[in-house]
C-alpha cells in the first residue's frame, strides 16, 4: 500500500498543497513550526479519523476559514482508490470515495492504513490509560473497520447512561434531604437504567471482545520489537486489565489466551453481572464505572511495570515497540500499512535509529519528517522535500520547496 498524490486545502498552516508521492522512502525537512507534520497529521486523519495531536477537529481547519480539506489517492495491490475528507467549523464532517459521497465518514476507514511513531508516543508508556486505550482503539479499527460503529454506539450509550445516573443520583440525594420519596424523573431514571445497561453490556462486550483479541495476536509481535530495540534490556510484555474486575476468570485477559467464538456472549453475561452489583456506587457517583471506557492496557518489563519504573530510554523504545508491533500485525493480516515518522530520529541513540531504520528499509512506503536532513540513518535513501512557512496576512502559510534525490550511499 501506498499513497500516490495528496491533496490539502486550508487545514492547518496548508492553504493549498498537491503532491505526488512514490514508494520508498520521502523525507520532509524543514524548522519545527513550519508545517512538516501537518502533512503526517493528514494522512494519520485520512486513516483514522482522528489527530495524534489533538483531540478535536477545530484546530485543523486553518485560522480564518470555517472547511479544511485533506484527499489522497491509495493504490493497494494495484487498485486506486481516492478519500476525500471535508472538515467543517460547527458541522458534520463529510466524505467521498472516488468523488461519490458517503453516508458517514467513518466508511473510508481501511481504505488507507498508516501506522504513526511521534514524539507524543511516549504518552502510551508515561501517560494516562485513555493513551493507551486509544491507541487500542485506532489499531483495531484499522484491522476491522466495523468495530468503528461499534464505539461508537458504545460512546452514544455511555454518554445516554451517564446522564441517566447523574439524574436518579441527584434525585435520591434530594429526596434524602426531603419528603424521602424520589421525585418522578429519579423514579423514571432508575426504570430506565436496566435498559441501558442491557445496550452498554452488548456493545461493550463487543468491544472488549475485540481488544483482548487483538491483544492476543499483538502481543507475540510487541515482545519481538522490544527485543530488535532493546536487546539488552529485560523482556516487553502486555496485559489487558479489564473494569470487569473478579467478574472474568483471571486467565481470560491473558495474552496466551486464544479468543473464542463464544466470548461476547459470555463477556455481556459478565458484564450485566458487575453493573448490577456495582449499580449503587454509580448511582451515588454519577458515572458508569464498569466498562471498556474505564480498562488499561498494562505495559511490563520484565516483572516491573513500565510506567514509573522504565527509564527514559527504556520508555522509548516501548512506545516505538507499540508503533512497530502495531506494524507488524498488519503486514501479517496481509497489508503493508504507509509507515510514518514523526522527527523521531532526532530522539533515538544510534542503536535504536538503526532498528527502526531497518524496519523503515522494509516497508514499501515510509514518510520521514526531520528538522535536519542529517537527523535521517544514512541508509535511507529518500526523495526529500524541504518545508517552509511563511508569515502573511492570512497567517502562516507553509510551502514545499524543490523536490530533490537524497542519496548518500557512497
Amino acid at each position: 500500500m501506498f499513497v500516490r498524490a495528496l491533496s490539502l486545502r486550508d487545514f492547518r498552516s496548508w492553504d493549498a498543497l498537491s503532491l505526488n508521492l512514490r514508494p520508498g522512502c520521502t523525507v520532509f525537512v524543514g524548522p519545527n513550526g513550519h508545517g512538516k507534520t501537518n502533512v503526517l497529521e493528514a494522512l494519520g486523519y485520512l486513516s483514522t479519523l482522528s489527530s495524534h495531536r489533538v483531540s478535536s477537529d477545530a484546530p485543523l481547519i486553518r485560522t480564518g476559514t470555517a472547511q479544511a480539506f485533506a484527499g489522497a489517492t491509495v493504490v493497494n495491490t494495484g487498485r486506486e482508490l481516492t478519500v476525500d475528507l471535508e472538515l467543517n467549523d460547527g458541522k458534520s464532517n463529510r466524505a467521498r470515495i472516488n468523488q461519490s459521497p458517503t453516508r458517514r465518514p467513518r466508511e473510508i476507514l481501511g481504505i488507507l492504513q498508516t501506522v504513526l511513531f511521534a514524539p507524543e508516543d511516549l504518552s502510551l508508556v508515561r501517560g494516562d490509560p485513555g493513551d493507551r486505550r486509544r491507541y487500542l482503539d485506532e489499531l483495531l479499527t484499522s484491522r476491522i473497520p466495523r468495530m468503528a460503529a461499534v464505539r461508537a454506539d458504545y460512546d452514544r450509550v455511555l454518554r445516554q447512561r451517564s446522564a441517566l445516573l447523574k439524574t436518579a443520583g441527584g434525585a435520591l440525594r434530594r429526596s434524602s434531604r426531603g419528603s424521602g420519596q424520589p421525585s418522578e424523573d429519579g423514579v423514571s431514571a432508575l426504570a430506565t437504567l436496566e435498559v441501558w445497561d442491557g445496550h452498554l453490556a452488548a456493545h461493550g462486550a463487543e468491544l472488549l471482545a475485540g481488544r483482548l483479541h487483538l491483544v492476543h495476536d499483538l502481543a507475540p509481535h510487541l515482545a519481538e520489537s522490544y527485543q530488535s530495540l532493546a536487546p539488552e534490556s529485560r523482556p516487553a510484555s502486555i496485559r489487558y486489565r479489564s473494569s470487569l474486575g473478579s467478574s472474568l476468570p483471571p486467565e481470560f485477559t491473558e495474552p496466551a489466551r486464544a479468543p473464542e467464538s463464544g466470548d461476547i456472549a459470555f463477556l455481556e453475561e459478565r458484564f450485566l453481572q458487575e453493573l448490577s452489583v456495582m449499580r449503587s456506587k454509580e448511582i451515588e457517583r454519577g458515572v458508569c464505572l464498569v466498562g471498556p471506557h474505564r480498562d488499561d492496557l498494562e505495559l511490563q518489563l520484565g516483572d516491573t511495570p513500565a510506567k514509573g519504573f522504565a527509564s527514559h530510554g527504556e520508555s522509548w523504545s516501548f512506545a516505538l515497540s507499540l508503533r512497530l508491533a502495531g506494524f507488524a500485525l498488519l503486514r501479517s493480516d496481509g497489508s503493508d500499512p504507509v509507515l510514518m515518522l514523526d522527527d523521531v530520529f532526532a530522539e533515538l541513540d544510534r542503536k535504536r535509529r538503526s532498528a527502526l531504520a531497518k524496519v523503515a528499509l522494509d516497508a514499501e512506503q515510509v514518510l520521514i519528517t526531520a528538522a535536519v536532513a542529517e537527523d535521517v540513518p544514512e541508509e535511507l535513501d529518500a526523495v526529500r522535500f524541504g518545508v517552509e512557512a511563511r508569515d502573511t496576512d492570512r497567517g502562516r502559510i507553509s510551502h514545499i520547496l524543490e523536490e530533490t534525490e537524497d542519496r548518500r550511499d557512497g
